[in-house]
């Protein structure tokens, strides 16, 4: 029988061997030394390193890498030019790994894009061009926040005093609290604007320390007539300031405090996600992040002459008129003696007050009187709002609306 060589059969299949690799090192670096630059110091370290010795094919591709990186100068250049930009580049959001991480912490769609993310983080401070800052994203959302807002307090407390609505709603979406909500968010600001930051990064002009605000962040004393609720109403923002706010065009180019760039976010957000992904998910949004935290409304009355003003609401409504009467007392001939006082209208008890005398058990009295009244909520709230796009109303339920608060 004849015998079959197996190299033959091996050949065959394994195809032809590979080129062996010199077992000398010095051949190997005499062999690498014809065939690479002389001064190439990346290739002299690696023949200096204890590491095994590359074949031929593996260091010409190596050196043709190295070949094609571009230039110090070049770089040089590029970064040059991102420099001179006010604000980075739309592309670079894309690579921006901020923007990704912050995008993830606010639960928003994978459609709503990175670029309107990266845009809304420019302040017109910053960058005065209105295409590439977040103006008018910051009228569109300051408008819907102060609807949403409004609306849901008018509808759950529709007695609610005027002036009590505008501390609530300062209380809720205010600069301070919107400023709150974006560190919240995890939002840091960069230390200074330009193309070379990194687009998940708030960018603004800075204030210098020391400096006062600018003149269009001042408050400015109004005339006497016309600080009224009508004119808060109507010529104000939705905290019934004196002055109406100034608008985000009005700060190019001038230098805010954080607090104004932060809220400015806020805002941007609110009308960017408006315009990409719908009013139902931005009352979704709304309602977690802004409404889900506790305001106790009763601490914001401040009432003068609560007596006199609970006579005028029990005449206003056809009550009987209100009588302080002593329920309990404890230590009056002591140091520290304490009134419990009782506010009724014919028998329904109105509200219920203690102190330290009996003038001041009565006013508190008379406040919680005034607070009990101010504060009713009805059973069934539909905000209007919530009717926009339905085809279907017959879940519309009125909501109640009083006479207002009392005027003395």
């Amino acid at each position: 029988m004849k015998r079959i060589p197996i190299q033959r059969c091996a050949s065959q299949l394994l195809g032809a061997p590979s080129p062996r690799r010199p077992s000398c090192p010095y051949t190997a670096a005499k062999n690498v030394r014809r065939s690479v630059i002389p001064h190439s110091h990346r290739i002299q370290a690696r023949l200096q390193s204890t590491a095994a010795v590359p074949d031929d094919g593996a260091l010409e591709l190596e050196i043709a890498a190295n070949a094609g990186t571009p230039s110090t100068h070049k770089s040089r250049k590029q970064s040059r030019q991102l420099e001179s930009l006010p604000s980075p580049h739309p592309k670079a959001a894309e690579r921006s790994t901020k923007l990704h991480a912050l995008r993830s912490r606010l639960s928003l769609p994978p459609r709503f894009p990175l670029q309107t993310l990266a845009r809304i983080l420019v302040h017109p401070s910053a960058d005065p061009n209105p295409a590439f800052n977040n103006a008018s994203l910051s009228i569109l959302g300051r408008q819907l926040l102060g609807y949403y807002t409004s609306e849901w307090l008018l509808c759950n407390y529709p007695r609610l005093p005027t002036d009590v609505v505008f501390a609530a709603v300062e209380a809720y979406i205010g600069p301070r609290a919107l400023t709150t909500i974006a560190s919240e968010w995890g939002i840091e600001a960069a230390d200074e604007p330009g193309g070379e930051v990194d687009p998940g990064l708030l960018q603004f002009k800075r204030i210098p320390s020391g400096d006062d605000l600018p003149p269009e962040l001042r408050r400015q004393a109004p005339w006497k007539w016309n600080v009224t609720t009508t004119h808060k109403i109507m010529k104000t923002d939705e905290f019934g300031s004196n002055n109406a706010a100034p608008s985000p065009h009005a700060l190019q180019s001038t230098p805010v405090p954080l607090e104004e760039a932060a809220s400015s976010f806020v805002r941007a957000l609110i009308g960017a996600m408006h315009v990409h992904i719908g009013s139902p998910l931005v009352k979704r949004f709304f309602r977690d992040h802004f409404l889900s935290r506790h305001l106790d409304i009763s601490t914001i009355f401040d009432f003068r002459m609560p007596t006199r003003d609970l006579s005028r609401l029990c005449a206003r409504e056809g009550f009987e008129a209100p009588v302080a009467r002593l329920i309990s007392e404890t230590g009056r001939l002591s140091r520290h003696p304490v009134f419990v006082v009782g506010v009724y209208s014919g028998k329904d008890k109105l509200g219920e007050g203690s102190g330290s005398s009996l003038d001041e058990a009565r006013t508190r009295a008379a406040a919680a009187a005034l607070k009990a009244w101010y504060l009713y909520k009805p059973v069934e709230v539909t905000v209007p709002s919530s009717m926009e796009g339905e085809l279907d109303t017959s879940k519309w339920r009125p909501n109640h609306i009083d006479h207002g608060e009392v005027i003395v």
